[in-house]
C-alpha cells in the first residue's frame, strides 16, 4: 500500500499532465458506460438534455487519450496543457448543463421546449395520425426516472463533470507551473 501511495505522490509531483489525462479518460469512460448501462440494461431512455450532456464525454475522453499519447511521445508540454484546459472548460460547461437539467427536474425552472413533449408538429393525414401516435414515446426532461440519495442522474452528472473539470484544471495548472518561462504565453 505504501508503494502505491508513493507512486501516486510521484505521479502527482512529476507527471500531472499524465495523471490528469488518465483520470479524465478512465472516470469519463466509466461515467459514459454507466449512462449506456441505464439506457440499454435498465431501460431508461435518455431525454434530449441527457443526450446533450454526453457530448462533453464524447469529446473529452478521446482528447484525454490523445494527451496521454502526446505525453508518451514527447509532445509539446504547452500543447498538452492547452488540451487539458479545453477538457476542463468542456467539463465545466457540462457541469452547468447537468445542474440546469437537475433544476428542470426539480421544477426550479422550465426546460427547453423539446423536453416537454411538444415535438409533434407534423400531424400528416388522418390515417397517418393514428400510426404516429402509436409510435410516439415522449421522454420528458422534467421528470426524474431514477434517483439515489436524492440525486438524479443529471445531478450526478453535474458532480462528476465538475470533478473532471477540476482534475483537468489541476493538471493544467500544475504542468503550467513547471513550464520554462520562455514557453509560457505572456
Amino acid at each position: 500500500m505504501n508503494d502505491l501511495v508513493a507512486a501516486f505522490g510521484r505521479l502527482k509531483r512529476d507527471e500531472p499532465i499524465w495523471l490528469a489525462a488518465a483520470a479524465v479518460a478512465v472516470l469519463g469512460l466509466l461515467t459514459i458506460i454507466g449512462a449506456w448501462f441505464f439506457q440499454v440494461v435498465v431501460g431508461l431512455p435518455p431525454c434530449p438534455l441527457c443526450l446533450e450532456q454526453r457530448y462533453a464525454y464524447y469529446f473529452s475522453i478521446p482528447l484525454a487519450g490523445l494527451v496521454l499519447l502526446g505525453v508518451s511521445h514527447g509532445a509539446s508540454q504547452r500543447v498538452l496543457v492547452a488540451a487539458l484546459v479545453v477538457i476542463a472548460l468542456g467539463m465545466l460547461w457540462n457541469a452547468g448543463l447537468g445542474a440546469y437539467h437537475a433544476g428542470v427536474e426539480w421544477k426550479l425552472w422550465e426546460g427547453p421546449r423539446d423536453c416537454a413533449g411538444g415535438g409533434l408538429t407534423d400531424l400528416g393525414t388522418a390515417g397517418g395520425l393514428l400510426e404516429k401516435l402509436k409510435d410516439i414515446r415522449v421522454v420528458r426532461c422534467d421528470e426524474i426516472p431514477w434517483s439515489f440519495l436524492g440525486l438524479s442522474l443529471a445531478g450526478y452528472n453535474a458532480i462528476i463533470s465538475l470533478m473532471l473539470a477540476l482534475i483537468a484544471g489541476w493538471g493544467a495548472f500544475r504542468a503550467w507551473q513547471t513550464l520554462p518561462p520562455k514557453e509560457k504565453l505572456t
